[in-house]
């Protein structure tokens, strides 16, 4: 009877609560959400790996997937990709159509990928040709037609979303989701470090570092709140992993697809998840303690699972959250990139035709033949990085950063960050490839050697975002 009785107080009281966050000058905060199916043709390059393959059919759908938030003075948008990464040229076109279509500032919209390893091939003809065993794409072919209209079937995603624009309530949450992302990167009894060394290496002494096993959820629901159903529009979704679980030939969304589908099977069909990786340049699934093999679409089943679960079991202290201001700024940061000699050029060549000829040359022969290769085409420019932040009220913060932050770089924004729930989001409107916190480069191994910037441009990066933070906190 007494929980009967606390029950009808709570409902009664919704309506007050209601009332409450709509006092006069008060914004009402409005949210629509919408995904649109981008699964490429079959016979596309698929992304993910430094050997080419094609795609020989669908395991699940892709996605582009829209959260659109209006305060009443600002209106911004969130698209989540199934995609490996979102290279500036796309980003800069699917803002261009968002802004024609919706007329959205092209400055206000943020475009993120999963970093899935079973998406297209974004890297251009150019990196495309680069791969062992790649075959040119036809120009007039179904792949092409697929690219060139790419923007636009990203950008109808946000149209979708900002025409179910409803009164919504904001709540979010916290929780942790242990055992389930590890740090990739290991000193080893030689005094070397390593890169994914394998199950149950003797020769592992520990990992490189802490993974960072906190995830965290935004959920946007209808107007009244009704605690009597789990009804809900959108949520966003964030945790720090590398999608790569699948494998295979099969366009898949991995575990970030089974984690959208989970939740939409607890609070309706209709609930869109966008799924917003954190800081995850240094983890992965593998866990090296486990000898059981953990590849396939059942670990993408397996992982979603888990993290739906968590995302469940933090969703009970879930509470309403502030309603605006929405805000949104953004910094382009200049980054002086390293020079290669022309000797260099001429090794990252040679590398890439020893592998297309089939004589070998080694992986990391093929790392840094990539990393010089695209050095050399910067001829000498500086990259332009986009640091880009989307808060809500004084609480809630997405912050962007354009390509596989470290973990330990996203940490430290949060602990940094003068909003409570701050949510790194990478691969996020660019992709400029590895960047790790400044020891690592020291450490050296996979990571390292592949990335394109210096050491110091995490920290950067970092220091511009939590300007930008510290500014949206204390503005009127």
């Amino acid at each position: 009877m007494v929980g009967v009785v606390v029950q009808m107080k709570t409902l009664l009281l919704m309506p007050v609560i209601w009332w409450a966050l709509m006092l006069p000058g008060r914004a009402e905060m409005k949210c629509g959400a919408a995904q649109v199916k981008v699964t490429p043709p079959a016979g596309t390059g698929i992304a993910g790996y430094y050997h080419f393959r094609v795609a020989d059919g669908v395991l699940d759908d892709l996605y582009a997937r829209a959260l659109v938030l209006d305060d009443g003075r600002n209106r911004a948008a969130l698209v989540t990709l199934d995609f490996i990464g979102t290279p500036r040229e796309l980003v800069e076109g699917v803002r261009a159509a968002v802004e024609k279509a919706s007329g959205i500032p092209a400055a206000q919209v943020m475009i993120a990928a999963t970093h899935a390893h079973t998406g297209p091939e974004l890297g251009g003809p150019l990196r495309q040709a680069r791969k062992p065993g790649a075959v040119p794409v036809d120009p007039d072919g179904a792949q092409a037609a697929y690219f060139r209209g790419l923007p636009e079937l990203i950008a109808s995603s946000v149209t979708e979303a900002q025409q179910q624009l409803a009164p919504a309530t904001v709540s979010a949450v916290r929780g942790d989701c242990p055992d389930l992302t590890f740090v990739r990167r290991f000193y080893m009894r030689d005094g070397s470090t390593g890169w994914n060394p394998g199950k149950l290496n003797p020769d592992i002494m520990l990992p490189a570092g802490m993974p960072d096993t906190e995830l965290q959820a935004v959920f946007f629901g209808p107007v009244p709140a009704d605690l009597r159903r789990a009804a809900c529009r959108a949520a966003f979704v964030s945790f720090s992993m590398h999608p790569d679980t699948v494998g295979g030939t099969k366009f898949s969304a991995d575990y970030p697809g089974v984690l959208a589908r989970l939740i939409a099977g607890y609070h309706g069909a209709d609930c869109v998840t966008l799924f917003g990786n954190g800081a995850c340049g240094n983890l992965n699934h593998l866990d090296v303690k486990w000898p059981r093999a953990q590849s396939g679409s059942y670990e993408a089943e397996r992982i979603g699972t888990v993290l739906a679960a968590a995302v469940f079991r933090a969703e009970k202290q879930a509470a309403l959250s502030t309603q605006g201001p929405l805000r949104v700024k953004s910094v382009t940061v200049p980054v002086e990139l390293p020079a290669v000699s022309a000797e260099e050029v001429e090794f990252a060549q040679d590398a890439l035709r020893q592998h297309t000829d089939g004589a070998g040359g080694g992986f990391m022969a093929l790392v840094r033949a990539h990393r010089v290769l695209d050095l050399a085409a910067a001829a000498g420019k500086p990259l332009l990085l986009e640091v880009q932040v989307i808060t809500l009220g004084r609480e809630i913060a997405w912050v962007s950063f354009p390509g596989e932050v470290f973990t330990e770089l996203g940490v430290a924004l949060k602990k940094r960050s003068p909003f409570a729930r701050t949510m790194p989001v990478t691969l996020a409107n660019g992709n400029w490839g590895y960047i790790p916190d400044r020891r690592s480069y020291a450490e050296g191994a996979y990571e390292a050697v592949s990335a394109r910037v210096p050491a110091g441009t995490g920290e950067r990066l970092v220091d511009e975002a939590v300007k930008l933070l510290a500014e949206l906190h204390a503005a009127p």
